[in-house]
């Protein structure tokens, strides 16, 4: 029997799953299941998913399970997940609602199913956790921070994978001034020096820094306040608004698909893609500042390895510090896409979360 890892990604409408050869780390399955809109729909969705591997093991024997969860607060690396594991995890769920919950519900209903093997729990939190303190503060009384009311970053697996990477695709400069843009439905940067993370742009929820999907990016607090206050919205309609209903779909009113965006000629499509990449500009611009120059930019997600558009958008706000594209290779999405005479590189490099999980599974 050849022993297999299986990689779950839970989200609010799908259960993403990855199968690795455990000894060579090689992709044998993937693929996505939707998730009902019921209480049980995770439920069935990884017993349809479970069922499905039984039928085409063929002589395959699952050995352990990973999973990405977005929130491990302090923790610096993945775990083995355990009951006092999870209770601690819960606890996190108000601080991302969007991802914790649905996360945690496949861990439970895989002990439930195959109590004996064992779990491993990889965080998209536990990469920044290299940041000097100065990075996590917010301007607020101490005693909040101390309570654990801190900046914690997101997307740290994905760019735990452009870390292992990059070298490969940059060489020596790797190391040096790196800027990484996650930019999918969920979007965030991270600066980087010596391949560890220095500061990121999402701060203690994923609502933070840049414009996204359906959520704002960063905002006044003050908006908030004032729907409250003197618009009479209440908590839950708020986080609903700022989660659900802003971002790209708020803007255009028309779709928080990126492809869609591009495809549409209406004027509140275009606006809402140049919000996009200004807001993006603003953010890489602030951790340049942070890193002290800019060697290398770095694109992935969805939307940073397929839109030849928005990256170069983004790159045109750099003409002042000498980022030159190569317009032909970035419309081919190739490796490389900064031109000859360019004082920046840019690269497009494929994320892979997923072989990041098995890795973890592997070594624990």
């Amino acid at each position: 029997m050849t022993e297999v890892i299986a990689v779950f990604n839970a989200g609010s409408s799908s259960l993403k799953f990855s199968i690795f050869r455990h000894d060579d780390l090689t992709l044998l399955h993937k693929g996505a299941i939707d998730v009902p809109d019921t209480k049980e729909g995770h439920k069935a969705a990884l017993q349809m998913v479970l069922g499905w591997l039984a039928s085409h093991q063929d002589g395959l024997r699952l050995h352990v399970a990973g999973h990405r969860v977005v929130h491990g607060k302090n923790h610096t690396g993945p775990i083995r997940i355990t009951e006092g594991v999870i209770k601690e995890l819960q606890e996190l769920i108000p601080l991302a609602p969007l991802h914790q919950p649905h996360n945690l519900k496949i861990i439970e209903e895989f002990a439930a199913i195959h109590p004996d093997l064992p779990q491993v729990a990889c965080f998209d939190t536990a990469f920044h956790r290299t940041q000097p303190k100065l990075a996590s503060m917010f301007a607020l009384p101490r005693h909040f921070y101390d309570d654990g009311m801190k900046r914690y970053g997101f997307h740290g697996i994905s760019y735990e994978y452009i870390a292992s990477e990059l070298p490969k695709y940059a060489g020596e400069k790797a190391h040096g001034r790196v800027i990484v843009a996650h930019l999918g439905n969920g979007a965030s940067v991270c600066a980087m020096h010596n391949l560890q993370s220095q500061a990121t742009s999402m701060g203690f929820s994923t609502l933070d820094g840049l414009m996204m999907g359906t959520r704002c990016g960063t905002l006044d607090a003050g908006v908030v306040l004032y729907m409250q206050q003197h618009l009479g919205l209440t908590a839950d309609a708020i986080t609903d608004m700022l989660y659900h209903q802003s971002g790209l779909l708020g803007v255009s009113s028309i779709s928080n698909d990126m492809r869609t965006l591009e495809g549409n000629n209406a004027p509140e499509a275009r606006e809402a893609l140049d919000l996009f990449c200004r807001m993006a500009a603003q953010q890489i611009g602030g951790l340049t500042t942070v890193l002290g120059g800019l060697d290398a930019l770095v694109f992935t997600g969805g939307i940073g390895e397929h839109s030849a558009r928005i990256r170069h958008d983004i790159c045109a706000y750099f003409d002042w510090a000498g980022l030159v594209l190569n317009e032909a290779g970035n419309q081919s999405n190739a490796a490389a896409i900064h031109g000859g005479t360019s004082h920046i590189a840019a690269y497009v490099i494929p994320t892979n979360e997923e072989l990041v999980i098995a890795r973890a599974c592997k070594a624990i």
